[in-house]
């Protein structure tokens, strides 16, 4: 058997909504009871994570197709203490255009009251206030339209669907020349180009960082090549600025990471030409990651950094939590570091974890690199015949701070950009505590250059002084003081995702697919499913860890290990059930599960990939 089968026990009534703040409604608080007739699609979600970035563009044609009776409803439940608070959750629904009512959890009790267990997850309740479908992760999109479009058409026949009329109320937006920018760099000539995210655009300063030269990109959301003022990106984030022998033989000088788009676009500063590079505008979900740059799909690519011991440009995948190397001589693409698993661990790049990588600098034979969802700082040197990931500080996925000292002991918060001093130290924009943090790689300290900064998410240097693109506050601002470091002695702060309680011992586990109205598994070339377990720490699995392509397994925990994360990789295929030339699709999910063990626990556990729920939710 490859996946337990997801019938309901008993149909299970949608939780009530609530939460502290509510976006997109014009102030007014959202029911179920007023939204019955609708079909109501609850998107769980946080800001800081990618997956459910992804999810967001997904859910976009959904929307357009089934405005009429469908209403969805982004359940924001917050992994970091920033992403609560309510400036932070207003920036982020307009830095990515969020067009639906979003109701905040900070205490994660819809998250409860649903039995979430990942972000993303979505849950569709169905006209009469019944959760009826749950699908974690991301890839959903075709799935959850054929169970909104059998939604229709039964609840049309029984008279239960209501039409028309939408709560979405949207914000007025305030004009500034950048939007929610994110990263920039400084060109030999001394110009600026910083990448402004939310106008989809790329613009380029004069030295003196104020006068606007031009503007790569037409502000519209897209992917169009050719001179500048036509061309169009899609959210852009990293630029690198090639060596001038190699943009000669390119044709370019500088490469953006365009990241919701995910391409690698080429900018001629002389020309002033657009061209894509690498991607195909299709984002990566299974398979090849290597191979000519323009057939290879890409997963949002965050920064980008040319490393010569590399061979090329370092492309941070944020979207699987890999880093690639893209060669501008060959236009060849391959994957250099990372497994596809989120998580913190060193030793040799193609063994190694990385976190939503969204900040590279290079410095001679290092890498350095920020891990948002680990809040580390890392770097990648040379060692024998491959490269080795060191970590400096950062401990794992669900452990974050402000906190200065020594690097062992010292905390940040979802750091998304960093950049070396000229005096060899390490500058880190520390974006969900709003500071410029320092880490000096000979004493192994950590310090704190400057707060205050709205969601820093880059910095650069520019005639000797340190610049911060801060992207909540629309603007590039330069560190006052950059010597002058502080030391802030905060304390440790977890996650506050509810803990799953085990029994001890043996635990039956099992991941439930369910393929969507009109499909099948695809078993044609053999096994349509796959698991991986991993754990940490690692000696949590006394037995169970590995891969296998059934998703039922039973695992044992080890002796004496209190509590730990269970990381689970789960991957299933299904196809169109008929027609000559069926289309087949991967869903895909990744799960880290904060575990604890009690005799009183439970003996099973079992995660929800797609599919029908079994019983009442948590807490119901």
């Amino acid at each position: 058997m490859t996946s337990p089968q997801a019938r309901p026990q008993a149909r299970v009534r949608a939780p009530e909504l609530a939460g502290d703040i509510w976006l997109n409604t014009g102030g007014h608080r959202l029911t179920l009871a007023e939204l019955r007739g609708r079909i109501v699609l609850l998107d769980f979600w946080t800001s800081g994570c990618i997956n459910c970035l992804h999810v967001l563009d997904e859910l976009r044609p959904l929307e357009e197709e089934f405005g009429d009776v469908l209403v969805t409803v982004g359940v924001h439940s917050p992994k970091f203490l920033h992403e609560g608070e309510r400036s932070s959750i207003e920036a982020a629904v307009r830095r990515y255009e969020v067009r639906h009512p979003v109701v905040n959890d900070p205490k994660m009790e819809l998250w409860s009251q649903y039995a979430v267990r990942a972000w993303p997850t979505l849950v569709v309740v169905d006209p009469e206030g019944y959760v009826v479908h749950v699908a974690a992760g991301e890839g959903h999109g075709e799935a959850l339209r054929r169970v909104v479009a059998d939604l229709v058409g039964k609840h049309e026949a029984k008279g239960t669907l209501r039409r028309g009329g939408s709560p979405y109320v949207p914000v007025e937006e305030q004009s500034a020349e950048l939007r929610f920018p994110s990263k920039a760099v400084v060109t030999a000539g001394g110009r600026v180009l910083v990448a402004d995210t939310g106008h989809h655009s790329i613009v380029e300063f004069a030295s003196d960082g104020e006068t606007v030269i031009r503007r790569f990109g037409s502000g519209a959301r897209g992917a169009q090549d050719g001179p500048f003022d036509l061309a169009s990106f899609t959210e852009p984030s990293g630029i690198a600025l090639l060596p001038n022998e190699v943009a000669q033989r390119a044709g370019y000088h500088a490469v953006v990471a365009d990241t919701a788009g995910h391409r690698l676009r080429g900018l001629d500063l002389n020309t002033g030409e657009v061209r894509t590079i690498a991607g195909t505008g299709q984002q990566w979900r299974d398979g090849t990651d290597t191979g000519k740059a323009l057939d290879t799909d890409l997963t949002s690519p965050w920064d980008v950094a040319w490393w010569g011991p590399a061979g090329g440009v370092v492309v941070a995948m944020a979207g699987n939590h890999t880093l690639s190397v893209f060669d501008p001589a060959s236009g060849d693409i391959r994957r250099f570091a990372g497994t596809t698993v989120e998580g913190l661990r060193d030793g040799d790049v193609h063994e190694a974890f990385f976190a939503q990588t969204s900040g590279l600098a290079p410095e001679g034979n290092r890498l350095w690199l920020v891990d948002a969802e680990t809040s580390a700082l890392r770097w990648i040197e040379p060692e024998g015949e491959s490269f080795a990931v060191h970590t400096a500080v950062g401990v794992d996925l669900f452990s974050f701070g402000h906190a200065d000292g020594p690097a062992d002991q010292a905390l940040l918060q979802h750091p998304l950009g960093l950049a070396v001093l000229p005096d060899g130290r390490i500058a880190v924009a520390d974006t969900y505590n709003g500071a410029v943090r320092r880490y000096d790689a000979f004493t192994r300290q950590v310090a704190t250059l400057a707060t205050g900064f709205a969601e820093p998410q880059g910095l650069v240097l520019h005639d000797g002084e340190l610049f911060v693109v801060e992207s909540a506050g629309n603007r590039v601002t330069a560190l006052d003081g950059a010597g002058r470091a502080t030391t802030v002695a905060g304390s440790r702060t977890a996650v506050r995702r509810p803990q799953t309680v085990l029994a001890p011992g043996n635990v039956e586990f099992s991941v439930v697919f369910t393929p969507p109205p009109g499909e099948k598994l695809d078993e044609r070339n053999g096994p349509s499913t796959r698991l991986e377990i991993t754990a940490s720490p690692p000696e949590l699995l006394a037995d169970g860890a590995g891969v296998g392509t059934d998703l039922v397994r039973r695992i044992r925990f080890a002796e004496g290990v209190t509590e730990g994360v269970l990381q689970v990789v789960a991957q299933a295929a299904s196809c169109d059930d008929g027609g000559e030339h069926p289309a087949c699709r991967i869903t895909r999910q990744d799960w880290g599960v904060p575990i604890r063990f009690a005799e009183a626990g439970e003996r099973r556990l079992s995660l929800m990939m797609a599919g029908e729920p079994a019983g009442a939710p948590a807490g119901q």
